[in-house]
């Protein structure tokens, strides 16, 4: 009985994944998204992380410093947690198209890949993060919009072998 649930679960949830939208519905959305417009600069954020169920387990405030030189871009991440730990990451960004960038960072595997359209950035990767002390490689499908040229909201969906793991919501505005 316990396996047709999981079995229904994960139909359910390749069913609703399937019927998302896609960044092509965004394309005529105001105003229009360029990284390095917005992240260009001192930024903060503040963010909480739930788990699968939506139980908020981690809730914390970033400062981030954002430069540009061109289609390169450096994005200097400090995350304070609720608990008092801090952390870093410092993103490499590129520009490698109208609209779509590429973003590498320490704890990130590989390479990050972005695509704009209108007023919202996906962005794909690979994140390790610590659980319970041990490394996990998490996918991270991360949807930042645009709401106006002071401030965004970012959501992302954490997944594991294809399943969901929890999710990530966040604001950001520029100071």
């Amino acid at each position: 009985m316990q396996a047709l649930k999981v079995l229904g679960f994960i139909a359910l949830f390749s069913l609703l994944s399937a019927c998302s939208t896609g960044i092509d519905a965004y394309k005529s959305q105001k105003p229009e998204l360029k990284l390095e417009e917005f992240f260009n600069g001192e930024l903060v954020a503040y963010g909480m992380v739930q788990d699968y169920s939506g139980e908020v387990i981690e809730r914390f405030e970033v400062t981030m410093t954002g430069t540009w030189d061109g289609n390169e871009g450096v994005l200097d991440e400090h995350f304070t947690y609720a608990d008092g730990r801090e952390q870093q990451r410092i993103w490499h960004i590129k520009k490698t198209g109208p609209n779509s960038y590429e973003g590498r960072a320490d704890d990130v595997e590989g390479v990050a890949k972005g695509t704009t359209a209108g007023n919202v950035l996906n962005w794909e990767y690979q994140l390790e993060v610590e659980v319970d002390g041990e490394p996990l490689v998490l996918t991270l499908d991360d949807w930042l919009y645009l709401i106006d040229e002071n401030n965004m909201i970012n959501r992302t969906d954490m997944s594991k072998w294809g399943l969901p793991v929890g999710e990530i919501t966040l604001y950001i505005g520029k100071k």
